[in-house]
């Protein structure tokens, strides 16, 4: 049957990519570090260090990355054991570990079964794109693509062109290095066990979200609510089945915020350990996709406005991702140059393939637009970002879809609105900050979750404004949601249903609930369904089985309100003991 074997393949590439985050989050554990967001971005990094590892190993050659992957797989499980055995961690502490962790895997049994509800296992690259929205490009494959290469040929020779237009060097290399790890394993033509890696690598914004809402002081449904609200908005579902890398570096990046946003910065400013581990995800975030400098920007303001580390702080977060990041930048430069494509096109609008530097691209274009040439391109990024004349025209389709009694004509629309309009894509969720400025007083009835939602929602407005200000622009806007950071839309979802919760919690719940039903009318159905396909009742029972488990695991587990972590005078050695 379809359906076990997509619960054997989900169930593998769980754990491959599971294993490494798992056994580096319990050693830490182990040596006593009891903060829980610390935790999982430690888990996070580490799977994405394993990934990165595995990469260059295969760039060395075939025999050595599968010796690595290997040493990867058993060594993380050998060491995870251990740990669960020997290891002197607290039951508590591995119970509530246990809880995004379950998240996780049934928030990718959600998305993979609903994606393949209408059939499609047998193309599944090719069906991911036009499933909940589309048709779209092709970039999903790219990863897949160049890992053929890659696991077989290593550094032998210069990799092919993709479809004539991209260069392995033009797009980061971290699913690239998942896809090598994991195929060491199993593997197969058709592209399913890479779909379903993909979508379990694009669902950790899982980990990295509840990192930062359990370091924000939430509460227990405050905190149910935001993850339901998320999983079921179109940022995880569209670009989770669609397997281009852009929610693996937001997974990346929420474990980041979950350090620099919350009360948990004071402590990780003055640690060298905390330096390295921040710079890490940042890293790892430029190494799953360049556009996640549009959501690092805003993380390092706020945390420089919060209060700035030491040089030595500095000096040690700058190494760490130097290590990361320079042999890729390295191989850009020597191996498969010039490696430079995406950097030209976003911050010089270059679109075009040309022997131009990024300097001399940027600076050509500026000079060719001028003055007002460039006000009104920046202007036309904001206008973007707000929705302009395409949101409208789609608006008024989709009215006239609806007084048509079309269903699909109507649903259409507003699936592109979402897609490509940051702003409009928080539809009900708009609601939320409105709500704030209308109940500000009564932000003393919580505040933690009011200074959560109110960080998340200035790292919302102050990434747009700078993605606006910085992205180049041109004859058509470049600030649709998929050519910026997927962070910013995941952390404005999470800051109004925050927001919402903190001023009115009983309206909150409600309104919330509504916009999951909402989301779950426009996302289920499927208007492209591959030839000869037919509804799968089986797939269907699953991924709804699946979702209630999500909903029921985030309510009903822990207490009420967790622990501030940083109340606690509990401190890890790792991110305590060498003090800046």
């Amino acid at each position: 049957m379809v359906q076990g074997e997509l619960l054997i393949l989900l169930a593998t590439h769980i754990l491959l990519t599971g294993l490494p985050g798992v056994a580096a989050a319990l050693f830490a554990a182990s040596r006593r570090e009891r903060r829980e967001p610390v935790l999982l971005a430690i888990a996070l990094a580490a799977t994405g260090c394993a990934a990165m590892l595995a990469f260059w190993a295969f760039y060395g050659g075939h025999e050595l990355g599968q010796t690595v992957s290997f040493l990867i797989a058993f060594g993380s499980a050998l060491l995870t054991a251990w740990l669960l055995y020997d290891g002197g961690i607290e039951r508590e502490l591995l119970r509530r570990l246990a809880v995004p962790l379950a998240l996780w895997v049934l928030g990718s049994g959600f998305l993979v079964f609903l994606g393949f509800a209408h059939g499609g296992v047998h193309e599944a690259t090719q069906m991911s794109g036009s499933r909940f929205s589309g048709p779209l490009p092709s970039d999903n494959d790219i990863p897949h693509f160049f890992s053929d290469w890659f696991f077989v040929h290593g550094h032998s020779g210069t990799p092919p062109i993709y479809g004539n237009e991209w260069l392995a060097s033009d797009r980061p290399p971290l699913q690239v290095g998942y896809a090598n790890f994991e195929r060491t394993f199993g593997w197969d033509n058709l592209g399913l066990h890479y779909q379903v890696m993909g979508v379990i690598l694009q669902q950790l914004w899982i980990v990295g979200l509840w990192a930062l809402l359990v370091a924000g002081g939430s509460s227990r449904v405050t905190r149910a609510l935001a993850m339901i609200t998320v999983l079921l908005s179109d940022i995880a579902i569209v670009n989770g089945f669609f397997v281009w890398p852009k929610m693996l570096p937001a997974a990346m990046l929420l474990g980041a915020a979950a350090l620099v946003l919350t009360p948990l910065w004071s402590e990780v400013r003055r640690s060298l350990w905390g330096a390295a581990l921040f710079a890490v995800l940042l890293g790892l975030a430029m190494m799953g996709h360049g556009a996640s400098v549009f959501g690092i920007l805003p993380l390092l303001v706020i945390g420089a406005v919060r209060g700035l580390p030491s040089w030595r702080w500095l000096g040690v977060a700058v190494l760490a991702g130097a290590v990361l990041m320079a042999p890729w930048s390295a191989y850009q430069q020597w191996g498969d140059p010039p490696g430079n494509r995406l950097t030209k096109w976003f911050l010089g609008g270059v679109s075009e393939i040309d022997g131009r530097g990024v300097g001399e691209a940027i600076e050509d274009s500026y000079s060719e637009s001028g003055l007002s040439g460039v006000i009104h391109h920046k202007g036309q990024n904001f206008v973007s970002i707000f929705g302009g004349r395409p949101m409208a025209d789609n608006v008024d389709h989709a009215v006239s879809a609806v007084g048509n009694g079309e269903f699909e004509a109507a649903v259409r629309p507003i699936r592109s609105i979402f897609f490509f309009n940051l702003v409009p894509s928080l539809g009900l969720l708009l609601l939320g900050p409105v709500a704030m400025a209308i109940g500000w007083r009564r932000r003393a009835r919580d505040p933690a979750e009011w200074r959560l939602a109110t960080m998340c929602l200035a790292t919302f407005g102050l990434g747009a404004v700078l993605w606006a200000l910085i992205q180049y622009g041109g004859a058509v806007a470049q600030t649709s949601i998929h050519q910026g950071s997927y962070l910013l839309p995941v952390i404005g979802i999470c800051g109004c249903a925050v927001g919402l919760r903190a001023v009115y919690p009983r309206f909150a719940f409600w309104w919330l609930g509504l916009n999951a039903a909402a989301m779950l009318v426009i996302y289920v159905p499927s208007f492209e369904p591959p030839a000869g396909s037919s509804w799968s009742v089986l797939s269907l029972v699953i991924a709804a089985a699946a979702l209630v488990g999500f909903i029921v695991l985030s309510l009903e587990v822990g207490p009420r309100r967790v622990a501030p972590p940083w109340s606690a005078r509990l401190r890890s050695p790792a991110l305590s003991s060498s003090r800046s």
